[in-house]
């Protein structure tokens, strides 16, 4: 883990990239905006490229400012298709008795799907409210089965992050710390 984030990072570096020029990514032979969503347990390798007239000629002006090439752990990621809903954390608030009444409050986990479909709740990252960590819980021990990530044809599992603030639109009160006289 720490490893690939070290060759994240150097990669990063190599690009000398400024604040207002961004590289390619490619992630599965596709471009995408952000590598930010991958988890990096999902994360096979990570290849730069340069900004020279080869990697141009391949992968057009958008290549101008380097390419950064991820290699997953799977051929086709795992989706969720239920209830109507657009993505896996619109379920679960769905799903989440957390009215206008009670407070905002943050929850922030990671999850697998396994090979089976399965969801498997991870670390917990962020709680602002036990209450509402349990009925996250609940709701995703309750969920549907995933179409699992693919490799080689075979059901892989992989790793994904549920971020939740409900209710939705609520605002967090400010952190409360220790004023030292």
């Amino acid at each position: 883990m720490r490893f690939l984030f070290i060759l994240f990072a150097s990669a990063m570096m190599s690009l000398t990239v400024s604040s207002a020029q961004s590289p390619l990514y490619i992630v599965g032979g596709k471009a995408v905006e952000s590598i930010d969503h991958i988890a990096q347990s999902d994360i096979d390798s990570i290849e730069t490229l340069p900004a020279d007239e080869e990697t141009i000629a391949r992968y057009g002006e958008r290549a101008s400012n380097g390419v950064i090439v991820v290699h997953l752990r799977y051929d086709t990621p795992a989706r969720f298709e239920a209830g109507g809903c657009d993505s896996f954390a619109d379920y679960i608030a769905a799903g989440v008795d957390w009215d206008e009444r009670m407070p905002a409050a943050k929850i922030s986990l990671r999850y697998r799907v396994a090979a089976d479909g399965s969801v498997v709740a991870g670390d917990i990252l962020l709680s602002t409210d036990k209450r509402l960590l349990r009925r996250v819980l609940r709701a995703m021990e309750r969920a549907p089965r995933w179409t699992p990530a693919m490799r080689d044809e075979c059901a892989v599992e992989s790793e994904h992050l549920l971020n939740l603030l409900l209710p939705e639109g609520g605002v967090l009160p400010p952190e409360r710390g220790v004023i030292l006289l």
